[in-house]
């Protein structure tokens, strides 16, 4: 991590921002009329009055249908994703060029026109930006090359200021609103605080968690510095986010699970209710979504968070979900999606309608247990898409 300068970044992310704004000149270039189509289209479709199906659903008004879409819907099994990525390999070109993001996160609302649209990016995106270099190596993942393990480093994670260190975040967003109008509604997101810190502390990726754990149970004191800057950095950015158009918003706390749930509500459930908490006093009526994928073990306290809507992975029955938590929010989710890889229609339609059926009666977002599996037809997507969008009750 720098120690010359708060937010200034080492030498390799002055060579990461180098290639960012040289790929950008470049995309600029070939995609301006794509660009220029997002104005124009933006101008004719921003008129209807009535809000789209999925806010509408979330703040419980009565719908036809319960609304639909799928985590990673924009990427990998795409076949314009794939062929963009042979012009543009790295992922932080496609995720911080604004024409690129755009392209990204538009494609599988061009091709399946899902009710929620959401941003192309990463949960790291903003760690730069509270002087925390990362970067995303071929076959490798996420990488930090100087992992913070001692109180000194916590001390020089700096405040993050969106608007200065992520305004492609901003462009991105305020251009896809134009985009979909009130068709479908525009989703932010953000890792919550214990899953950024298990990148952070351990470098990248990371099996066994055994560095972030061990700081936990020796240095508590620093895994709590790091969380609490970590949250206040996260409210700037998703309130950021809602004011660049972002309509309803998902935190990520991917690997959360791997805590023991009395652990859980020491170094991650405290900071995730920082986040909902501080967002909700900016943005009252802004809808948060909390994802933990392995998270059945500590469904109740996902719960308590103070979110709006509890994302299910597929270890769970919707209709035990919700007595457990007794309705208290609603829920999204939690088609298998292996089922959708293996494209067997009947078995699709039988447990899109069962898993309809199961959520009825609460706030419901039909959505996978976990982003869709690369490899996965585009067919089958589509399929998924039409059978929860002919549904009707």
């Amino acid at each position: 991590m720098n120690t010359s300068k708060c937010c200034g970044g080492g030498p390799r992310s002055l060579v990461v921002r180098q290639q960012v704004s040289s790929a950008s000149r470049c995309a600029s270039h070939h995609l301006r009329t794509r660009a220029t189509a997002v104005e124009v289209s933006g101008k004719a479709q921003g008129t209807a009055t009535e809000e789209p199906l999925l806010l509408r659903a979330v703040r419980g008004e009565e719908v036809s249908r319960p609304p639909v879409w799928m985590m990673r819907q924009a990427g990998r099994y795409m076949k314009s994703y794939q062929e963009l990525c042979k012009k543009y390999p790295s992922f932080r070109e496609r995720s911080e060029i604004p024409e690129l993001s755009i392209e990204i996160s538009l494609q599988p609302w061009k091709v399946y026109k899902p009710d929620g649209v959401i941003l192309f990016s990463d949960i790291l995106t903003p760690l730069e930006g509270m002087n925390i270099p990362f970067d995303f190596l071929q076959g490798k993942g996420p990488v930090i090359e100087d992992p913070i393990r001692t109180m000194e480093q916590v001390e020089r994670v700096c405040k993050l200021d969106p608007a200065s260190a992520v305004p492609f975040v901003g462009q991105t967003l305020e251009a896809l609103k134009k985009e979909i109008g009130n068709e479908s509604t525009l989703l932010g997101f953000c890792g919550a605080p214990y899953t950024l810190a298990s990148y952070i502390i351990e470098g990248g990726s990371s099996k066994n968690y055994t560095n972030i754990k061990k700081m936990a149970f020796t240095q508590p004191e620093v895994l709590h510095a790091l969380c609490g800057k970590l949250a206040e950095g996260m409210v700037d950015y998703l309130s950021y986010q809602a004011e660049s158009g972002a309509q309803c918003v998902q935190i990520f706390d991917s690997w959360a699970s791997h805590l023991s749930p009395c652990d859980f509500e020491v170094f991650s459930l405290p900071y995730i209710k920082q986040i909902v908490s501080g967002v909700k006093a900016k943005h009252p009526d802004l809808p948060i979504i909390l994802y933990i994928s392995g998270g059945a073990g500590i469904l109740e306290r996902m719960a308590d968070t103070g979110v709006d809507i509890v994302s299910l992975d597929t270890s769970l029955d919707i209709t035990d979900a919700r007595k457990r938590i007794n309705d208290k929010t609603g829920i999204q989710g939690n088609i298998d999606p292996a089922l959708i890889l293996a494209g067997n229609k009947e078995a699709i339609t039988k447990r899109v309608h069962q898993t309809i059926e199961q959520g009825r009666g609460t706030k419901h977002i039909v959505n996978l247990g976990h982003g869709v599996l690369p490899g996965t037809s585009e067919e089958n997507v589509g399929y998924f898409f039409d059978t929860v969008k002919e549904f009707s009750w």
